[in-house]
């Protein structure tokens, strides 16, 4: 299992972060796992992010500030991948933050207790608390019942980006892959289906690692509770969800060579069944045994199969 120290570069993507970015850095200083290090990707701020980064940094924190491409959050995480091996020591694993949660002191230390520091790319998430803006009201995320799987990640991200921790071989083969994709989703969805893809393995904690922020800010934001989980639906029946779809696959042909053969096979059946017809597209998902995690989603996604939406 994980060395007792080993290094974590904390990748965190910033944009006009400033009302709860200290709130966040601050948890990241309570950490029951000390060696730590944060490569922060300032995306154009016009608030004072920048000055509290580098006020956290003459604290005593290791703390570097790039500069980010501007086109978006999942961008920015990329752009930060690819710069680890300038900024971080090799070897090193990596750790994917939002700028507005609050993590628990063992955010780290769990997910390092459960991952292998040799052996395959190797992928730890977890639940979240759900909280209001001034993290009140906690509840926890939804459940992930059914086991993690390339089958699951083709139709379904059930990797939370911001309790993402990555082993060494998980790390270099994000860094490699870094510059294939041309336009993401949601960086943390690709990731998961890039390791899952190539081979790798997920670990999903049941228990809640971070206080999850919901705001008007969210880039998309939690799934938990039943109007959620019918929004989540909806948009998979109003073809929000095959544009997504459209994008994975683009991301996931230009990375091929690194996926498995089955998982290479998987991919392009699934890309194949969506220009089918209503009888074989439902067919064709049966037979390839893609899921989702809840009842109503699976049923959606049936729906949008028959209706051409997926």
């Amino acid at each position: 299992m994980a060395p007792a120290s080993p290094h974590v570069t904390i990748l965190m993507a910033v944009r006009n972060g400033a009302a709860l970015l200290p709130e966040q850095l601050d948890s990241f200083a309570r950490q029951e796992h000390r060696n730590w290090s944060l490569l922060a990707g300032d995306d154009g701020s016009t608030d004072d992010s920048r000055a509290i980064l580098e006020r956290f940094a003459a604290a005593g924190h290791d703390v570097r500030i790039l500069d980010g491409p501007r086109r978006g959050a999942w961008a920015n995480f990329l752009r930060l991948v690819q710069a680890l091996p300038g900024h971080a020591p090799p070897g090193t694993w990596v750790a994917f933050s939002d700028q507005d949660d609050v993590w628990l002191p063992e955010r780290l230390s769990r997910g390092l207790a459960q991952l292998p520091a040799d052996g395959p790319p190797t992928l730890y998430c977890s639940r979240t608390w759900i909280t209001d803006v001034r993290l009140r009201g906690r509840r926890l995320s939804a459940p992930r019942p059914r086991p993690p799987s390339f089958r699951n990640a083709l139709v379904q991200n059930i990797a939370s980006g911001n309790t993402i921790l990555l082993n060494p071989a998980a790390v270099r083969l994000l860094i490699a892959a870094s510059k294939e994709p041309e336009e993401l989703v949601v960086h943390d969805w690709w990731v998961y289906l890039l390791i899952t893809g190539a081979g790798g393995l997920v670990v999903h904690d049941d228990t809640p690692t971070i206080l999850y922020r919901q705001h008007a800010g969210n880039q998309i934001g939690a799934n938990d509770g039943m109007r959620a989980r019918l929004r989540r639906a909806g948009m998979i029946l109003d073809g929000t969800f095959r544009s997504w779809h459209d994008a994975n696959i683009d991301a996931l042909r230009r990375s091929a060579h690194r996926l498995t053969p089955e998982n290479r096979q998987i991919l392009d059946e699934f890309a194949a069944l969506r220009g089918c017809w209503a009888g074989a597209r439902v067919s064709r998902l049966a037979r390839l045994g893609l899921y989702r995690q809840s009842r109503l989603s699976s049923l959606a996604l049936w729906v949008a199969a028959a209706s051409g939406r997926v």
